[in-house]
């Protein structure tokens, strides 16, 4: 599922509420599980692999256009495996397969991936165009034209804020899940560990190495996956499997029920799932600067159609893990919660060299970082302009008309000196935010399991609203009404700054006081936001005397 590590969709809170109970002491139930040399040395080659990956990356990042968007130059399938891996996490790889082995479970969950193929198709339709068009670095530069560098500073501050707790939280997770496998790894050198090889490949090859070993980490937990359900078929036989599935209605895949508390139904998967990834897929920056990093936006929406095509088939593979599982161990395998069921498994039925391969697989899972999209987001989005240099402030010499001082003529000595200090000023935030992570994993190691489930709810409702603000620029007179604003520009911004407040303030206590399923988090939020900022903008138009601002004008 598009996890935390995206915050792009967000982890339901009841699944990770379940891994975080069955995660005690951090073992998962204290079964044995010793390291063999060869899983060690499978491990240890993959994580050295990833650190040779950004040394021969960091020869080609000559300037900050390359080093936050690869020059433009990732082919549409590299992109598209990208965006695979960026939306799978440690927690889908180990939770997925425990919902359909569960009691009751069955492929339901997949009523999510139709929502998320919907949005697929209106991102490449609608959202792909002014991505391209602008010549953006970063989302949030959309919001700037619109409404104002208020609004932009805003939602480029809850992106970091959002992106520095969730990886956090993914490096103490992916902890807790290799502490469980191998009993030798200690939670805080297990962080610090993993923490300290993302910034060394981002700081060195920028989202270009990134992208590639992306690429490289969706083979290696695909082929994991792939390998244990040969072992487990080869174990219980696909024929049993398949009837024991059927017997207890494992495959069931639709439910049409209307109660809007039930995750898993098709209309919270298609309505809830479409606005989910309308959020995380079109307008948070972790994905959208896989996007910049293809040609054109032809390119880009064949790599976010494709994806969708293979999350389908990988959630589909993961559940039907699930069922495979369940032939083999029952309804009742030695574990406390269904998120334990994999990792029992790997940690006790896989053969040495191949239990390694699957450790290294959910460290991919876990390894997709968000430290160059942060960078860029900070350099151009959040530093202000009397500090950075023009150079920095138009990454790779874009030149943007709004900027009060032009930068200077790309190939000039100033320029060359210019755009160097936005790299070096870009690599320190890499590092910063790295070791941001880092301790925020380190600090949650010992909070209560109810309070690390509150805090990732609430970060995961932020892109609602920011959907909502995206909402209002393309409903009243689009993007291209930017150097004419209908409102004056001291207060253009406050409709939408009043929509996101509004925003927040209806869906947070609503994901934390009712049982309104996950799924409709990103519905209410953005809606919200939408009618409340369009709402107040039509006042706000009233009394400046332009009544060519409301809505109906914008339609």
């Amino acid at each position: 599922m598009a996890g935390f590590e995206g915050l792009q969709a967000p982890k339901p809170p009841g699944l990770l509420g379940k891994l975080l109970r069955g995660l005690e002491a951090r073992r998962l139930g204290g079964y044995p599980a010793p390291v063999h040399a060869i899983d060690a040395a499978i491990i240890v080659a993959y994580l050295g692999a990833v650190i040779a990956s950004g040394f021969f990356f960091a020869r080609r990042q000559k300037n900050t256009e390359r080093y936050f968007t690869a020059g433009h130059a990732v082919p549409w399938w590299a992109i598209a495996a990208s965006i695979v891996a960026t939306e799978t996490s440690t927690i889908t790889f180990i939770s997925v397969p425990g919902i359909a082995w569960a009691e009751g479970g069955d492929f339901r969950f997949l009523q999510l991936v139709i929502g998320y193929l919907i949005a697929r198709v209106i991102i490449s339709a609608v959202f792909m165009p002014w991505y391209f068009r602008g010549e953006l670095v970063t989302v949030y530069e959309l919001l700037q034209t619109r409404f104002g560098p208020s609004v932009k500073a805003l939602a480029a501050a809850l992106f970091v804020v959002m992106r520095t707790i969730a990886d956090g939280v993914r490096l103490l997770l992916t902890a807790f899940v290799i502490a469980a496998v191998l009993k030798s790894a200690g939670i805080s050198a297990t962080i610090i560990a993993l923490g300290v090889v993302m910034i060394f490949f981002t700081l060195l090859g920028g989202i270009e190495a990134v992208v590639w070993i992306e690429v490289v980490q969706l083979a290696i937990y695909i082929g994991g996956a792939i390998a244990v359900a040969v072992i487990l078929i080869r174990d219980v036989g696909l024929e049993h499997a398949i009837a024991l599935g059927k017997a207890h209605a494992k495959f069931r895949m639709f439910d049409f029920s209307l109660d809007l508390t039930k995750t898993f139904t098709f209309w919270a998967g298609v309505i809830g799932g479409t606005f989910l990834t309308l959020s995380t897929h079109g307008t948070d920056q972790y994905l959208v600067q896989r996007y910049l990093c293809t040609d054109r936006p032809r390119s880009a929406a064949k790599a976010l159609l494709a994806s969708g095509v293979v999350v389908f088939a990988q959630f589909a593979g993961f559940l039907f893990i699930g069922v495979l599982l369940f032939a083999f161990y029952g309804a009742h395998a030695p574990v406390s919660a269904p998120d334990q069921v994999f990792p029992h498994f790997i940690a006790n039925h896989l053969p040495p060299g191949l239990s390694g391969l699957v450790v290294a697989a959910i460290l991919a899972a876990a390894m997709s970082s968000s430290l160059s999209a942060i960078a860029a987001t900070v350099v151009s989005d959040l530093m202000p302009a009397f500090v950075i240099p023009s150079g920095a402030r138009d990454l790779g010499g874009r030149v943007r008309e709004a900027r009060a001082m032009q930068p200077h003529p790309p190939g000039s000595l100033a320029h060359a000196r210019d755009d160097g200090a936005a790299m070096r000023a870009s690599r320190v935030i890499v590092v910063i935010a790295g070791i941001a992570q880092i301790a925020v994993g380190l600090a949650l190691q010992h909070t209560q399991r109810s309070a690390l489930n509150t805090a990732l709810s609430i970060a995961s409702l932020i892109n609602g609203p920011i959907l909502g603000v995206f909402f209002m620029g393309m409903a009243d007179g689009g993007w291209q009404m930017a150097k004419a604003p209908k409102l004056p520009s001291a207060i253009r911004h406050l409709p939408s700054l009043i929509g996101m407040i509004v925003g927040l303030a209806v869906v947070i206590p609503v994901a934390l006081f009712t049982r309104v399923a996950w799924p409709w988090y990103a519905v209410i939020g953005s809606l919200t936001t939408f009618a409340t900022g369009m709402i107040a903008s039509w006042i706000f138009s009233r009394r400046s005397g332009s009544f060519s601002s409301s809505p109906r004008a914008a339609m």
